[in-house]
């Protein structure tokens, strides 16, 4: 298992949820700390750090250009990143495991799911390309909200369409917001964030 550096938060309760963030390309993770225990308060927060250096840019899975991944490094590393919250998942009870993610947060946030449909209760995938067809997979009873925007240069609309697609058609409740920009995060997502994840606590509470 890879050995990430990662910023947890202190003092939550044994069966609080589990919330784990994930930076986009260049960020770290400070990038969503102090927002995530804005959107889901009382949970343990905890954010890994990508290791793959791209030009300095920390990212969480190697590439050879945009939207073009390098398939073999994201397998390795989407096995390694599982193995991380499941032994985070391990030190306490949570009734829920939540993730979000940003741009390469999100793809990779968005592989774990595809190969360990089980481990995450919910998500927020902000911003994801995944340029493959992900597998069969079953996410009944899983919650999934994709925010974009329709003029996102790196995560064409029709790209996005098909992932939540996929997502709504292998059982998920799925919800897609869009917003008019491009691949920015803008205050309407984080309130449809926030929406979103607050709905979460009428689940197995």
């Amino acid at each position: 298992m890879a050995n990430y550096h990662y910023r947890e938060s202190k003092g939550a309760a044994e069966h609080a949820p589990l919330f784990l963030v994930f930076h986009g390309t260049g960020g770290d993770e400070n990038q969503f700390f102090d927002v995530a225990g804005e959107l889901l308060a009382g949970a343990r927060v905890v954010a890994p750090r990508g290791d793959v250096s791209e030009g300095g840019a920390l990212r969480y899975f190697r590439r050879s250009g945009e939207g073009v991944y390098d398939m073999d490094d994201l397998r390795l590393r989407t096995a390694a990143m599982t193995a991380f919250v499941v032994a985070r998942k391990a030190e306490g009870a949570p009734r829920q495991v939540v993730g979000l993610g940003y741009s390469n947060g999100a793809n990779i946030l968005a592989a774990m799911q595809f190969a360990s449909p089980g481990l995450f209760d919910a998500t927020v995938l902000m911003h994801p390309l995944i340029p493959f067809f992900p597998p069969q997979a079953d996410f009944t009873g899983k919650r999934v909200l994709i925010t974009a925007g329709t003029r996102d240069p790196m995560a064409p609309a029709a790209v996005t369409q098909g992932l939540s697609d996929y997502f709504a058609g292998h059982g998920a409740e799925t919800s897609l917001f869009w917003h008019q920009g491009g691949h920015e995060l803008r205050p309407e997502e984080l309130r449809e964030t926030q929406a979103f994840l607050s709905g979460l606590a009428t689940i197995r509470a």
